[in-house]
């Protein structure tokens, strides 16, 4: 006889199936060809027009303004290639694979195979403290179990946390070297020293040092910002799951939204529809808006918690998060 339990786990189940079926049956796992050739002409049009102003000023302190523009071109690059990673913009694994190496290791120099690995996880269990590499112990502490025996930083780390971002680019490019040295990838390692032999010899070349020097602080420290503001307001603060929750349940309890029109969809390249893309991975971007109401009437409707909030509120939430981890260490003695 089956039990109440088993039949409740079958129920849980199938909710992912149904709302699946719905998806397809309005089409919104259909590849979108033309958004992407517009959409990357314009990233490699951006990318072009930097570093053409970038010669074209030279030796002036002018420069600075090409820096934060290029840090802007380099996220809009990086979220390019988070697309090409989930075969959102080609169908098969060798054109992706060759693209983001491309947008990846040598426009903006991180490993595009470093990144997938690490995101490929994130995205089979995210916010699991044990199986997520985004919420590890690092730098930043997501967890009052994990902030146990932390210092300072730790005690405080709410308000360094947009002051840190300015240094995720420069973390990334190493994360991304100590990787391919273990890995042993030769042609993604070839591809990344091309553009940090490039970028340093440009800056270095053309500028005098003390342009090259802040350069490379505005243009990496903006890039960072930037990149942890797409990516910050996605799962930080939210619930971290026990493993034991159905694929729906484990991803859209995990997430939020981030409500906000066209402007708020380009600036974080799709990403504020976090919900949908960690149900729908594939999902070409411009469709997640259109399957946003599709799965919250769908949660709404078995009962499952849906979270969407404003950009600014998305962020406060995260930092009183990052506060609350560090009450035990502000409290001892």
């Amino acid at each position: 006889m089956t039990t109440l339990a088993e039949r409740s786990r079958t129920a849980a189940g199938s909710d992912f199936a149904e709302l699946g079926r719905r998806i397809n049956a309005a089409g919104l796992l259909r590849r979108r060809p033309g958004y992407y050739a517009v959409r990357l002409s314009l990233v490699l049009g951006a990318l072009v027009a930097g570093w053409a102003a970038f010669f074209v000023i030279g030796s002036s302190w002018w420069v600075l303004a090409v820096a934060v523009f290029l840090a802007v071109a380099f996220a809009q690059t990086a979220l390019v290639a988070h697309d090409l990673a989930h075969r959102q913009v080609f169908r098969t694994n060798r054109p992706s694979s060759r693209a983001g190496l491309i947008a990846g290791n040598l426009a903006i120099g991180m490993s595009y195979g470093y990144w997938m690995d690490k995101h490929t996880k994130h995205h089979a269990n995210p916010n699991h403290d044990d199986l997520d590499p985004d919420v590890g112990p690092g730098v930043l502490v997501w967890s009052r179990e994990a902030a146990a025996g932390k210092g300072f930083l730790t005690r405080y780390q709410a308000y360094f946390f947009f002051p840190l971002l300015t240094l995720l680019g420069l973390s990334l490019k190493r994360d991304s070297i100590r990787w391919l040295v273990e890995k042993r990838k030769p042609l993604e390692g070839a591809l990344l020293g091309v553009h940090l032999v490039a970028y340093s010899a440009a800056v270095f070349l053309v500028l005098s040092p003390l342009q090259a020097l802040a350069f490379l602080v505005i243009n990496q420290a903006v890039f960072g910002v930037y990149l942890g503001m797409t990516f910050a307001p996605n799962h930080k603060g939210m619930p971290h799951p026990t493993g034991a929750e159905d694929f729906l349940r484990k991803q859209v309890l995990t997430s939020r939204n981030v409500r906000g029109g066209l402007v708020v969809d380009a600036a974080l390249g799709g990403l504020n529809y976090q919900i949908e893309h960690h149900l729908f991975p594939a999902m070409p971007t411009p469709n997640l808006r259109r399957a946003q109401p599709i799965v919250q009437a769908y949660c709404a409707e078995i009962g499952v918690s849906y979270e969407m909030t404003s950009l600014t509120d998305s962020y406060g939430q995260a930092l009183r998060h990052l506060h609350d981890v560090g009450t035990d260490l502000r409290n001892s003695p």
